[in-house]
């Protein structure tokens, strides 16, 4: 993904600047954004013509051994591509490769009015948890989260 980071941090950059995607202000450094996630499942979407639409990644959401198979799921679109199933594509084999790499579960915390993040991840297979309220600031103003998650079918059931 470094080669890619250009673009993949432009895209984050959309999703910053919509005000529903995330708490953050500022994308980070490739550095940081690498060591702050996994170092594997990690994708980009291309176009046909090798235009990048998206990208979804994964970070550890605990450095405690239990929690070793549960991951918060990143995933952002190009404004360009959004509602044209790139989304879906991007978690169905984010999902995949979770399982191929030891996750049992996934789960994600969304801006309880980004509505479209809730669908994509309902439609492949996410739960609603529960409801965070006024769980951070963004720009000085309280926001509530949902909490989602999915519990994989075919890891961590001894």
């Amino acid at each position: 993904m470094p080669d890619y980071w250009p673009v993949v941090r432009a895209i984050y950059l959309e999703g910053i600047a919509s005000g529903i995607s995330t708490f953050e202000v500022e994308a980070p450094d490739w550095e940081r954004w690498d060591q702050g996630h996994r170092q594997n499942c990690r994708l980009v979407a291309m176009s046909p013509e090798d235009r990048i639409l998206g990208w979804a990644a994964l970070y550890q959401t605990s450095k405690r051994s239990a929690y070793c198979g549960v991951a918060e799921v990143s995933i952002y679109i190009s404004v360009t591509a959004r509602g044209k199933g790139v989304g879906r594509v991007l978690l169905s084999r984010l999902v995949q490769d979770s399982e191929q790499n030891g996750i049992w579960t996934l789960q994600a915390g969304i801006f309880a009015e980004n509505l479209a993040s809730i669908r994509l991840l309902t439609a492949c297979g996410f739960r609603l948890v529960g409801h965070r309220e006024r769980i951070a600031k963004l720009n000085g103003i309280w926001r509530d989260t949902v909490l989602m998650e999915r519990r994989s079918s075919v890891v961590g059931l001894d």
